[in-house]
């Protein structure tokens, strides 16, 4: 814990990034109880939820390609401020939502905050790799990922409390006031952040990889020539997307498992709180554990990914067999173990082994195939229920099989060797 507290101590550039990530991500579970209750509250359609939930997820595949390429080409401590304050302005209009006829304004500002997520995102992932020592770069990763867990159990509490006690106008306000801050944290890091145009490289040269005559599409395409020539770091980059198959159907399997096997309280909402706080402690707190086990070597760390694959595997082989909610519980803590592992580690080996000329593009190429990913998992656990006549413990064993097929190609790339090196900041950097 000393190398964790010491980061935040003695790195001021990261400490404001890591305190606007925990404001921001605190008001990120006020807007979605907020705007879920809203939604409720103006009527009664079952679908009603499920294009809430679409409207948050589609921007983030839609428009992540564009963020990658505006992440390597302008100041991304720039982009992440912007981001944030557009963010605030959006949040602050789902004032304006009173009515059921207003439900169109709702979804139309859902998309919008979630298209401006998808331009903070790629981009403060680089930006890590900008305000980061080399060796510090899995100690801040992991950091981040304690830091999402404990916003997911605090945020959804603190934010179903504020919600019923004091109104969901109130939520709103909150999660804008919570973007302001965080833009206000960013504001002050000093490091340069900026992507690789008229940068300078180890022999003086001048860059100017992106030019201006460029259009931003080509500038991703070129991002992925550059993937395409390095066939180690885009499996590195398809990682999250490779878990995911598996652990996105899971998001969906738990919600069953809630209502119509372990139910506890009013439409299982007991049973899905001991769940989720379960899969908060989990993805905090497997890459610590595996970090202390195994050490930060970029060997090591590929190590870890691979039994991060073969915990997820057995933790929803143990969902799919689950005879009591604690055998469920400990199988969800197993699998979130594995899942936070597979999270915070690829990402650390992506910001070791990425120029930071592409980085910006790389990142927006992990989180786009994420999305997609996670999309079709998604899909595939209610249609397995729904058209294949599958019960939800025999989706959750095909899900353990995904995973153990991921985690088997996986070793399989870790064994061939041949990684790419380490990249190391220049001194103009």
């Amino acid at each position: 814990m000393s190398s964790y507290l010491a980061l935040l101590r003695e790195n001021s550039n990261y400490r404001r990034l890591w305190w606007g990530a925990v404001i921001s991500l605190f008001g990120d579970w006020f807007n979605l109880i907020a705007s879920a209750s809203l939604v409720a509250n103006l009527t009664s359609a079952g679908t009603a939820v499920s294009y809430l939930f679409l409207a948050r997820f589609l921007p983030l595949f839609f428009f992540t390609p564009l963020a990658g390429v505006l992440a390597d080409r302008y100041d991304r401590r720039k982009i992440l401020i912007v981001a944030d304050l557009a963010r605030a302005a959006t949040v602050l209009c789902f004032l304006l939502v009173r009515r059921p006829e207003d439900l169109w304004l709702l979804y139309g500002l859902t998309v919008l905050q979630f298209a401006l997520s998808a331009l903070f995102t790629p981009a403060r992932s680089a930006v890590i790799a900008n305000v980061v020592a080399p060796q510090d770069l899995v100690t801040a990763n992991a950091l981040d990922s304690v830091t999402w867990s404990t916003m997911l159990a605090l945020g959804a509490l603190v934010g179903g409390l504020v919600a019923a006690a004091f109104g969901i106008a109130t939520a709103f306000v909150i999660d804008a006031a919570s973007f302001l801050l965080s833009a206000w944290f960013i504001g002050g890091i000093r490091r340069p952040t900026a992507g690789d145009r008229g940068r300078r490289t180890e022999d003086g040269a001048v860059t100017n990889v992106l030019r201006q005559d460029r259009a931003g599409w080509l500038d991703f395409v070129d991002g992925l020539r550059y993937l395409r020539g390095e066939p180690f770091i885009l499996a590195m980059a398809m990682v999250k997307g490779a878990g995911s198959l598996a652990w996105g159907a899971v998001n969906v399997l738990e919600i069953t498992f809630a209502e119509r096997i372990f139910p506890i309280g009013s439409g299982a909402t007991g049973t899905l709180g001991i769940l989720y706080a379960i899969s908060g402690l989990g993805t905090g707190l497997g890459p610590l554990l595996l970090r202390r086990w195994l050490g930060d070597a970029p060997f090591r760390l590929r190590w870890a990914i691979g039994v991060g694959f073969l915990m997820l595997a057995a933790g929803i082989f143990g969902v799919s067999q689950s005879p009591s909610l604690p055998w469920l519980g400990f199988s969800t803590l197993v699998r979130t173990i594995g899942s936070g592992t597979v999270w915070v580690f690829s990402a650390a080996l992506l910001q070791m082994v990425v120029p930071d000329r592409v980085r910006g593009r790389v990142f927006a190429f992990e989180f786009a195939f994420l999305t997609l990913t996670q999309s079709l998992s998604t899909f595939w656990a209610g249609f397995a229920q729904d058209r294949l006549a599958l019960d939800v413990r025999q989706v959750a064993l095909v899900m353990s099989g995904v995973a153990l097929v991921g985690g088997g190609l996986w070793f399989t790339l870790h064994w061939r060797g041949r990684w790419p090196l380490i990249v190391r900041p220049s001194r103009h950097e």
